[in-house]
């Protein structure tokens, strides 16, 4: 399976700043499977180091210096450890000593030359308890080491393990003004259907394609059952009862606010609070967190206590709520049945990684809520200066209310509906909130399998929209803007 994030261990490998890097994301995302097609493909050598296996490599760690732990490596494993020349894969780090990931640090000051990633399916809490706690746990390298984020297939990677190359080469080609062929748009609609169901964990994509529907499920089953065996590993204050409760809650609440009341009005909701941000730390769940959205940077206006749940997976929270391929398939307008929940997974899970690999994944929505009205914009992303509103409509058409009420209070201009219509461009739309007053933005549709291109097909809207009208632009049926000349075959 191709992998996006490939490219960038590539220019880390080249960097002459490079430091040690950490691979961060959840269980069964694809971690280890990355590293070593990455090494089969740029390195000659390559050691691959796993604590959970077998916890005697500990004791190779012992020392701080890098030369004579590579001595050892050597003589374990008979593979030359030569700068340049050797990947050094340092896999479920959490299992290991303390000292073993201090080493990190030894490696960049004494070793540089190497290249050494670590990664670990539960690393997150090590790390955590380190940020946390640093008079008590170990020291962390700071400035020693660097990071890097892997989400489960994002739907172009998957179309790319299912073979359709030519699908992901016209998204990736698709400019904002050109025809879209009916065709290509039924079959790009199928294809997000199935993914929709099947989602994007490797072991999932792997069965759907090779055996079909039925192994994939069976394969979320597994993955869903070894989250649930981890909980006992999440710490000692953790309780494996609650994060059970709220585990199987989340995909049921997928879209709205989350209350924990509603998932066990028994329970106090600082314990609830306190499982759900267990398992945020196993990036099994996050949170699309409620943003002012007055100004940028937009996360620093954000408030981690209203929040939207997000799960890891859109096939795996389908599966969680019973939802199969043939439910879409048969009726597109279940869909709509389900108040889109499953749409703005789909979309929220691609913009939570949407930005640098290095950077940590967030999201942010946008709610108001008053005594007689309340408003919400299901997404809120920045680029650049700018503060651009996210709607998810789960069919072809649907109000816009909160999405022009939003864009009248901040005095915003631009706008994105992502639905399963044809993408579009509407440069003149006009949006009037709940006291009539009214205003003109443009806005951006566009279907959601598009959605791997938004930061890009945002950009070329923007740039036709500060532009006099061309005379190749013609009004589509639905007002808006589209090229009679298509470049697609």
């Amino acid at each position: 399976m191709e992998r996006k994030l490939e490219e960038s261990l590539k220019n880390w490998k080249e960097r002459a700043t490079r430091h040690p890097l950490i691979l961060r994301g959840a269980r069964q995302v694809g971690k280890t499977y990355l590293v070593r097609e990455f090494a089969r493909k740029c390195f000659k050598h390559f050691i691959e180091v796993n604590f959970e296996e077998d916890a005697s490599f500990v004791k190779f760690f012992e020392s701080k210096n890098p030369n004579v732990i590579c001595e050892l490596l050597n003589s374990r494993f008979s593979v030359p450890v030569k700068d340049g020349e050797t990947l050094l894969f340092l896999d479920e780090l959490q299992a290991a000593e303390p000292y073993v990931f201090e080493s990190l640090r030894y490696f960049y000051e004494k070793r540089p030359g190497l290249h050494v990633i670590a990664a670990g399916s539960l690393l997150e809490f090590m790390l955590s308890t380190a940020a946390q706690n640093p008079d008590k746990a170990f020291p962390m390298p700071v400035g020693r080491i660097e990071y890097m984020y892997l989400a489960p297939l994002d739907f172009d990677e998957f179309l790319l393990a299912a073979g359709k190359t030519g699908l992901v080469n016209f998204i990736g080609r698709y400019s904002v003004g050109d025809d879209m062929p009916e065709a290509l748009h039924k079959e790009l609609s199928l294809w997000l259907r199935r993914y929709l169901v099947v989602g994007g964990m490797p072991a999932a994509v792997k069965a759907y394609i090779e055996s079909g529907l039925d192994d994939a499920q069976r394969e979320q089953d597994a993955i869903l059952s070894t989250y649930h065996d981890d909980f006992p590993k999440y710490g000692r204050r953790a309780n494996a009862e609650l994060l059970q409760k709220v585990f199987l809650s989340v995909p049921s609440q997928l879209g709205r606010k989350l209350i924990y009341s509603h998932i066990d009005p028994g329970v106090k909701s600082n314990e609830l609070s306190k499982a759900f941000s267990r398992l945020e730390l196993a990036r099994i769940v996050a949170k699309v967190c409620h943003t002012s959205a007055n100004g940028i940077p937009i996360g620093a206006q954000a408030s981690a206590r209203e929040f939207k749940p997000l799960f890891l997976d859109v096939g795996l929270a389908c599966h969680a709520v019973g939802l199969r391929l043939d439910d879409f398939m048969d009726d597109e307008s279940l869909m709509l049945a389900n108040k889109g929940e499953i749409c703005e997974q789909f979309v929220g899970q691609h913009l939570l990684y949407s930005g640098r690999e290095y950077e940590a994944p967030a999201a942010y929505c946008w709610m108001r809520e008053a005594r007689n009205s309340s408003a919400e914009v299901d997404y809120v992303i920045q680029m650049g200066g700018d503060i651009i509103p996210v709607e998810v409509k789960s069919g072809a058409t649907g109000s816009l209310k909160s999405l022009n009420f939003f864009l009248n209070e901040k005095k915003r201009d631009f706008a994105v509906r992502f639905n399963t219509d044809e993408p579009s461009l509407l440069p003149n739309a006009e949006a009037a909130d709940s006291l009539g007053r009214k205003s003109r933005y443009s806005l951006l549709s566009l279907p959601m399998y598009m959605v791997c291109q938004l930061k890009r097909l945002v950009r070329e809207a923007k740039g036709k929209c500060c532009q006099p009208p061309s005379p190749r632009l013609r009004r589509s049926r639905c007002g808006s803007v589209a090229n009679d000349n298509s470049n697609y075959q």
